[in-house]
């Protein structure tokens, strides 16, 4: 007999239908499941964001629920909310900063003045780089005008900054969303006590014309101003190469005109970070400056198989899986550049993927890992090429390589839909050795077809799997079966006698979840939350 409550009950009501006594309301694809709290729900809006909608929302309406969300958090408890905002941007738990970011923007035009003054102050901890900065002006003035409040806020990000800090800020991030520094001062008016800081504010304006002997100057700030300026009169390869190597120049300060030398992204990859080396992969094979077995192509492969590197670049796993699928398609998604893949690279992408995630240490507990394949698992995450169905079958990649014991099926719907797409159940072949790759691109082929999430615990039950632990990744917009899957599982611990637990791997910014509420064996959490692997592994343990 399970060791939890019996909320859901065993008895079998078709999924079109809620369970009688429960909470449950009617989700996006005519079924009945929980909604998740309004904190779960700006999690997952954090971290999954809403671009592109999903398969049953559009990108508008997806936005504007997750802003209520929003709100929702603010009006109950804005310290923590203004704090959730904060830890995400500063902890790299998400894929991109854009939602967040917005998600501040909303909060810094709020009614409640307390709920403002702590977003404002928020600004320079949430938007950590220039573009972060371009991305938030882009966003402020839905929702408020330029008042001294707001003006100040964007002047502290100016004004918390070393000189030299602020300098590479300035030229790296030039700008974005139709935003420049220029316009960002001018609207806030930041006047530094530091005489340094003012250089590099004038400079931002265009108020400042930097002499050449900056090149050699004891101020850091004059030497790097002085080094891009003259980045942008050099008229030899020689010039261009000893700048970025002196002087450690940033792709971005470099004229366009240099940018397909192999010697001059050779310079700059002696000192890249890890995101921007990620994101240029294909440049540096396209041109031939990464080929096989070439000293650059092992350079890469070291710093993607370094440990350290990875945690402090502090790269999120989505961005690697990204850069891994975009660079073993072998073009890119927009233009017309296009490359031969590495194979040594391709795989160091594949390690560094698993690598990117907090070390997480196995339960030795049985885990069951269900992804769901269904049609609407075809929509994308973050607006990118990769479909849910894929990144769920990527995060499950993280618990098979984690767990020596466990087994893995997709599933959809045994009935109804799109008749022979209805794949059911079937074997992924997810195994420890597999390449990640090789399932992601295998994936949709698979997918299609009507959801039906209680299959995993009634394929468990059939089969008389020893189960613990059931991880379920989905986006939740279950209709198609009887029983509901919280009836399901309670089925399958009443008739094992194995208190299985649930843990729910969300892969959607909706509002929906198959978790019971009530059920303190079942839990939520948010697919590619970069913390999510350990949150699921100490869930397991307890």
């Amino acid at each position: 007999m399970s060791e939890y409550g019996k909320v859901a009950g065993t008895r079998s009501t078709p999924q079109t239908e809620p369970i009688p006594g429960s909470s449950q309301v009617a989700n996006s694809a005519g079924g009945f499941t929980w909604a998740v709290s309004k904190w779960d729900r700006l999690m997952r809006f954090l971290v999954l964001g809403a671009e592109g909608g999903t398969y049953y929302i559009g990108q508008r309406q997806l936005i504007k629920e997750n802003a209520q969300a929003v709100m929702d958090c603010a009006a109950e408890d804005a310290e923590r909310t203004v704090n959730i905002l904060i830890d995400v941007a500063e902890t790299g738990r998400a894929p991109k900063a854009i939602p967040t970011i917005f998600a501040l923007a909303m909060l810094c035009g709020h009614k409640d003045m307390r709920t403002r003054q702590l977003a404002l102050a928020a600004v320079p901890r949430v938007c950590r780089i220039g573009t972060h900065l371009f991305n938030f002006l882009a966003d402020i003035e839905k929702f408020r005008g330029w008042g001294r409040s707001l003006r100040r806020a964007v002047g502290s990000w100016y004004l918390t900054k070393d000189p030299r800090a602020l300098a590479y800020q300035i030229t790296k991030y030039q700008q974005r969303d139709g935003e420049t520094h220029r316009d960002a001062l001018r609207r806030s008016h930041p006047a530094a006590k530091d005489d340094s800081v003012n250089e590099v504010l004038r400079y931002a304006v265009g108020k400042l014309d930097v002499p050449g002997e900056w090149l050699g100057s004891d101020f850091p700030h004059r030497t790097l101003l002085a080094a891009v300026e003259s980045a942008k009169r050099v008229e030899t390869e020689p010039e261009i190469l000893h700048l970025i190597e002196r002087h450690n120049l940033v792709r971005e300060c470099i004229p366009t005109k240099w940018l397909n030398s192999k010697k001059v992204w050779g310079a700059l990859l002696e000192r890249m970070p890890m995101t921007a080396m990620i994101r240029n992969l294909g440049k540096m094979t396209s041109i031939g400056l990464l080929s096989p077995m070439s000293d650059t192509a092992k350079k890469v492969v070291s710093v993607l198989e370094s440990q350290e590197a990875l945690h402090k670049s502090h790269i999120h796993p989505f961005n690697v899986l990204l850069a891994l699928t975009t660079y073993n398609m072998g073009h890119g998604v927009r233009g017309k550049l296009t490359w031969s893949p590495v194979p040594q690279v391709s795989d160091a992408l594949d390690g560094a993927f698993m690598a990117s995630f907090p070390n997480v240490v196995p339960t030795n507990k049985n885990w069951y890992l269900g992804i769901d394949i269904s049609g609407s698992m075809h929509s994308a995450i973050a607006n990118t090429h990769i479909s849910q169905s894929m990144a769920a079958a990527a995060m499950a990649m993280v618990a098979a390589r984690t767990e020596p014991w466990f087994c893995a099926y997709g599933f959809s719907s045994r009935s109804g839909g799109w008749g022979a797409r209805d794949v059911g159940m079937v074997d992924m072949g997810i195994t420890k050795q597999k390449q990640l790759s090789t399932i992601m691109s295998g994936t949709p082929r698979w997918t299609g077809g009507s959801t039906d999430c209680s299959l995993p615990f009634q394929h468990a039950l059939e089969n008389n799997l020893p189960v613990d632990v059931f991880a379920v990744y989905t986006d939740n917009e279950t209709y198609a079966g009887t029983p509901h899957p919280a009836q399901a599982l309670q089925e399958y611990r009443e008739k094992t006698g194995r208190p299985a637990k649930l843990i729910v791997v969300g892969m959607a910014a909706n509002e929906f979840s198959i978790a019971d509420p009530n059920d303190a064996g079942m839990l939520d959490v948010v697919g590619f939350d970069a913390s999510a692997p350990t949150v699921m592994a100490d869930f397991a343990r307890d």
